[in-house]
């Protein structure tokens, strides 16, 4: 991942962290897929990769999921903690996971591929792989279009993408994953004017 992105968010950690600190409780198709997951995720400790402030590591925790988060950001690392004392929280990159083949029983990657570019979503989604457990699930969600190619967008921390949720379904079945279920939200209000995607999926 460029090395922009976490120092943006080291910048805005706080701020972030405030002001989306109740954005779950407000999305509740959003919170109904991380519900589904957390139903459907198979016995095991599952990532929260790129949880930034912990709300949604939190989330799993409290429906009963073994549940740690990581991040890039050592300022949202922070604050996670902060927030958060009870539950365990690292720095990493999610191209490059410091974590052991086959040792999850599911990851979350909720927003947290927006900032990559294609080379590093590629990676990324060759992780997720790698690190979940036969029968494991991943759950991602990203900004999304009705249709056409990835396009950059006004992202007020730092580049970012949206993305089709068929390129994501076409990127997870290339890294050997198999489809579960999608989702795509129409925009939720002004403030928040993309479409999102969901996109679950499981590895054989």
């Amino acid at each position: 991942m460029t090395g922009t992105v976490p120092q943006a968010y080291d910048a805005v950690a706080d701020l972030y962290a405030d002001l989306f600190r109740d954005a779950l409780d407000e999305l509740p198709l959003d919170r109904a897929m991380i519900t589904a997951f957390a139903a459907m995720v198979p016995p095991g400790p599952v990532a929260d990769l790129g949880c930034g402030p912990g709300r949604a590591t939190a989330l799993l925790h409290g429906l009963g999921l073994d549940a740690f988060g990581l991040d890039l950001s050592s300022g949202m690392i922070a604050r996670a903690r902060a927030d958060h004392p009870h539950l365990r929280f690292d720095e990493g990159d999610i191209t490059a996971l410091d974590l052991p083949d086959g040792g999850l029983a599911g990851v979350l990657s909720n927003y947290s591929t927006i900032h990559l570019g294609p080379a590093e979503l590629r990676r990324a989604f060759a992780e997720f792989h790698r690190v979940l457990a036969p029968g494991g699930l991943v759950l991602l969600g990203f900004q999304s279009t009705d249709e056409g190619e990835a396009e950059a967008f006004d992202h007020k921390v730092a580049l970012a993408y949206r993305r089709p949720v068929d390129d994501i379904a076409e990127l997870a079945v290339r890294t050997g994953l198999v489809e579960v279920a999608r989702l795509l939200r129409r925009p939720a209000d002004k403030e928040r004017p993309i479409p999102a995607g969901y996109f679950l999926a499981r590895k054989p």
